[in-house]
């Protein structure tokens, strides 16, 4: 079956440009796509994404016409980008639930970056998908169609902590949908969880951590609730009705986490992150926490080339209006300066597990960095060969870290 969708003629000259300065280093840097898809069959009472419930939101912006309008803004990326277009080395479908739209549209979207970029012969190409969003059927044809990894939003092996987030899937059926994956031939298969629920207890979390190591995952994602403004969660605690995550529990939740994941064989790479070796590691991420290059493609979607940052429209009808009139999706944009970016990179780079360069740091950063290797946050053996390198101790209070670092 040809799945190409049919690709719209190019659009004419557009009003969003790319700037000389962010063209610099095009070709030598990392490029990766990041297609978002903003439908939900219901909203997670937890979420502040931008995504959406219902069919009804105007021509273009709903599921049935929603990958047209992908493509045709992929078209006008490529146009922008002009003939030189970097080599796409990665890219993630996310949202939102990306397999809410049939297998057959997110195969043609890919397909349609095939037409349209160069793309590296080991393109990494990613979906993220709810547990009761794909069947054996719908997920052989995404491989069969070049998807090579899938993260899985599991969060919860316990029943009643999946109500509190507002789950709909069953608690065993993450595990089930990351076998069917690797039967499908999934390279690689990642789980999500969520932890520090309202509810949620010690053996609750141990369950849900052997539930994700009896499926066949090389990857594991971690998260600590965060309570959202504006959010259902939000309401809910404000009224007395659930309790506020407490950060003690949070911390011992973490290293819970660690202390198994680290048992079966998988290594943090990044403070949220464990995969079982280097080609396990989530490519498209490790993409972002460099500060290196990516487009986005949908209502909302982030870009960053060259230190511009741009951000779509939110709304979806909104976006499918400006792309329908070959006008540019951005809602605006900021170009980042030197120090902008020398800070980002010690945002970013202080959560991996390579560190980063004291030299990143200013003169002050490294004092204080010192200081934390006295507090035992930082490693002193990396300390002492001149990089800032978390310790177990300092994952856990890595964002205040971070704050102290950078001034």
């Amino acid at each position: 079956m040809d799945t190409a969708l049919p690709l719209l003629p190019a659009p004419p000259a557009a009003p969003f440009v790319l700037p000389g300065p962010a063209r610099e280093g095009l070709a030598t840097t990392p490029f990766g796509l990041y297609v978002h898809v903003p439908f939900c069959a219901t909203r997670c009472g937890y979420c502040d994404f931008n995504t959406y419930t219902s069919d009804e939101l105007g021509p273009g912006a709903n599921r049935a016409e929603y990958a047209g309008t992908v493509v045709a803004e992929l078209r006008r990326a490529a146009v922008v980008l002009g003939p030189d277009r970097p080599e796409v080395s990665t890219v993630f479908v996310g949202g939102g639930t990306p397999t809410l739209l049939p297998a057959e549209d997110l195969v043609a979207v890919l397909a349609a970056v095939r037409e349209l970029f160069p793309v590296a012969d080991d393109v990494e190409v990613t979906t993220e998908a709810n547990p009761e969003s794909v069947t054996p059927q719908s997920l052989a044809r995404l491989r069969e169609g070049g998807f090579t990894r899938i993260s899985l939003g599991m969060q919860s092996a316990a029943e009643h902590v999946l109500t509190v987030l507002d789950r709909r899937h069953t608690p065993g059926r993450a595990a089930e949908a990351a076998h069917e994956a690797r039967a499908a031939g999934f390279e690689h298969v990642n789980l999500d969880l969520i932890y520090g629920a309202p509810g949620e207890t010690e053996a609750d979390w141990a369950t849900s951590l052997d539930v994700v190591l009896s499926a066949p995952v090389d990857h594991v994602s971690a998260y600590a609730l965060i309570v959202e403004e504006g959010t259902r969660l939000a309401r809910r605690i404000a009224r007395g009705e659930l309790p506020m995550p407490d950060d003690d529990v949070l911390a011992d939740r973490y290293e819970q986490a660690d202390a198994t994941l680290r048992r079966a064989g998988l290594e943090w790479y990044e403070v949220s992150n464990w995969a079982t070796d280097r080609a396990a590691r989530c490519r498209h991420n490790e993409l972002y926490w460099a500060n290196a290059n990516w487009w986005g493609i949908g209502p909302g979607a982030h870009s960053h080339v060259g230190g511009l940052r741009w951000w779509n429209v939110k709304h979806p009808a909104a976006h499918a209006a400006r792309i329908a009139a070959g006008e540019s999706p951005a809602a605006g944009s900021e170009f980042l300066d030197d120090d902008d970016r020398a800070l980002e990179a010690v945002m970013l780079g202080l959560r991996l597990r390579d560190g980063l360069p004291l030299t990143r740091l200013s003169a002050a950063g490294r004092l204080r960095a010192a200081d934390a290797v006295v507090r035992g946050l930082l490693d002193p053996a990396a300390h002492e060969s001149g990089r800032a390198v978390l310790t177990d101790r300092g994952r856990l209070l890595a964002d205040a870290l971070v704050r102290e670092l950078t001034d």
